[in-house]
């Protein structure tokens, strides 16, 4: 059964029939749902600061100076910061009203009471266990549909019947503005530094993640913490109940991966050394979380476990690209951080590596311990001066200004490479461990210059 598909409609949406209701940011997600509320019967009073869309059907009522009284929610758009750095003016008129603050996901989830919602979240990896886990269900002859903080605004997600499923990768700010105990599985991948400005620092942070459990999660629902790293090691203690994820180790009550074997409750369920598209310890935890949520949704291992190989994997997350001989192109765009570069210079042989862009604060120190399997270095964008100068003592490498200088730089030292080292793998990886608004709109538009810069390069 193929996956129920998103449609350009959005779903009606009629818990406020009547009431006031504002939204605050009309991009996707905003201008999703005041449209679902509109044709629900709200009276909806829409604004967005920056660009608004034309001629709407709702109307456009500017927050910051509105009359508030009488307004049952404000619906806010999860990129805007509603507390730290600062207070947002309009997000606290509504606080000191009264007025709830709530996101689109936690409409969708008060919408649909005859669905069933899991829920994953993390630093990094939850886009690739997310699509992974869709995947899984519907191979499985599963209703469902897959959104959230992973491409299609949740309410532009189509209805689904009793007992259809909601596959939702839930980012720290959705997860601060949603408030009802809906889901039946909830997977925590991992925390690492990130957002930190947004949430006051790292506590703020890790408090916004485990909202996933204390506040989501259903009573009799289902808990995976992923045990890859210090910080979720940290939080054992603070569930009850819970089954643990890990692709580095076996694990005697959850689901783990180790040497290509996938494991549930210590006992061997699939082998993934066929799944081209899960390379790596890291790639082995988001397969034994995304089986783990199917098993608590009742799933049985047999139904799921040989889906594991034909899944395609995350487009610009360690894609695959290009192969020529022995050399592998990898486009992992959306490594915008050390921890999730760490992840592919762990996975791939004979790296040469393009990095940069505009950095985070932890830069680069946590990978310069991790460099065993890179050859070479082309470091671009506004921290290149900075990346060079802590790898060159290192490695070789070269400071570029673009990725169009990089790019065909990289293949051509690599194809040299693999040419004396015919009998070994040779990859050329942009896992830039950056944001990429320096350069590039998204890490979406910079993958997709780097693929067609690879395609242009290999063609001349």
């Amino acid at each position: 059964m193929s996956p129920a598909q998103p449609s350009t409609a959005v779903q009606t949406v009629d818990l406020y029939r009547g009431q006031k209701i504002a939204v605050l940011g009309l991009g996707r997600s905003g201008h999703t749902a005041a449209m679902a509320l509109h044709q629900g019967g709200a009276q909806v009073m829409a604004w967005d600061d920056g660009k608004r869309p034309n001629e709407p059907d709702y109307p456009l009522v500017d927050l910051n100076t509105a009359d508030l009284e009488g307004v049952a929610a404000l619906v806010m758009s999860p990129g805007i910061p509603w507390s730290y750095p600062q207070p947002n003016p309009v997000a606290k008129r509504a606080l000191d009203a009264g007025i709830p603050l709530i996101c689109d996901v936690e409409l969708l989830v008060r919408a649909n009471p005859q669905a069933r919602f899991v829920g994953i979240t993390g630093t990094n990896g939850k886009s690739t266990c997310t699509a992974l886990t869709a995947h899984l269900l519907t191979s499985a002859g599963c209703d469902m549909a897959m959104g959230g903080n992973i491409g299609v605004p949740a309410l532009a997600l189509p209805v689904l019947p009793e007992g259809g499923v909601y596959v939702l990768e839930l980012s720290s700010y959705q997860l601060e503005l949603m408030h009802t105990p809906a889901l039946d599985a909830a997977l925590l991948l991992n925390v690492s530094p990130d957002h930190l400005e947004r949430h006051a620092g790292m506590s703020g942070y890790v408090s916004a993640k485990m909202r996933i459990f204390d506040t989501l999660l259903k009573p009799a629902g289902t808990a995976l913490l992923g045990l890859d790293d210090k910080v979720t090691r940290g939080l054992v203690g603070r569930l009850p109940r819970l089954c643990g994820v890990s692709g580095q180790g076996l694990v005697e009550r959850g689901f783990s991966a180790q040497a290509g074997v996938l494991y549930e409750n210590g006992k061997k369920v699939a082998d993934l050394t066929s799944a081209p598209s899960l390379p790596g310890a890291h790639n082995g935890q988001n397969a034994a979380g995304a089986f783990g949520l199917c098993r608590a949704l009742g799933f049985g291992a047999e139904d799921i476990a040989p889906h594991l190989t034909s899944f395609p994997g995350l487009i610009h997350r360690q894609e695959r690209v290009g192969q020529i001989d022995n050399l592998t192109i990898i486009n992992d765009s959306k490594a915008t951080n050390a921890e999730a570069a760490l992840h592919a210079l762990r996975a791939f042989p004979n790296i040469f590596w393009i990095l940069g862009g505009q950095p985070k604060d932890a830069g680069i120190s946590p990978l310069l311990n991790e460099l065993a399997q890179v050859r070479a270095a082309y470091t671009i964008g506004q921290a290149a001066a900075e990346f060079t100068a802590q790898l060159s003592p290192i490695l070789p490498t070269l400071t570029l200004e673009t990725l169009e200088e990089a790019v065909p730089l990289a293949l051509k030292q690599a194809l040299d490479w693999a040419k004396d080292h015919r009998d070994e793998h040779v990859t050329v990886l942009l896992s830039p461990a950056c944001a990429s608004f320096d350069q590039f709109g998204s890490f979406e538009v910079r993958g997709e210059a780097f693929k067609a810069l690879t395609t242009q390069a290999l063609s001349e």
